[in-house]
């Protein structure tokens, strides 16, 4: 949480604003194992992280990407908002706006917050219980969609 405190005096805990992305080719989907020093560390999960001050969503989206894998986004498509405040895992309650993502170039692990990056095959990807945060539930969502749709 963020504290916070207004031009009239009010003080308040105002919420992270969050990107997630879900970066797939083909049949398959890129996810990123979290450094053991951080939150959730040693789980999979979807590359992002927080909005910086003076970006856009999009800009956080293809920032965050680089940096932790390297690639550059190609193209950025929205897929949902995640504003449920007892998130799995999150004790800040992030808003994470989710993005689906193409991507290009050489895929390399940006070490500091990433240990291992690997492209998943759809229906081969890590079991609930190895993935940080709502990731998994939001790659279901993903996957429902895109076998649908």
């Amino acid at each position: 949480m963020i504290n916070c405190t207004f031009e009239n005096g009010n003080k308040a805990m105002l919420r992270h604003v969050v990107v997630d992305s879900i970066v797939t080719s083909g049949q398959e989907i890129l996810l990123i194992k979290r450094a053991e020093h951080t939150s959730n560390g040693g789980k999979w999960g979807m590359p992002g992280g927080y909005v910086e001050l003076n970006e856009t969503i999009e800009q956080a989206v293809a920032r965050e990407l680089k940096e932790e894998t390297n690639l550059n986004a190609k193209s950025i498509k929205f897929f949902k908002i995640i504003d449920n405040p007892l998130r799995k895992n999150d004790d800040r309650q992030n808003v994470a706006f989710v993005h689906m993502v193409s991507a290009e170039g050489e895929l390399i692990a940006q070490k500091g917050e990433v240990d291992e990056l690997k492209w998943f095959k759809f229906n081969e990807i890590p079991a609930e219980s190895d993935f940080a945060f709502d990731h998994f539930q939001i790659i279901q969502d993903y996957l429902l969609q895109h076998r649908s749709g």
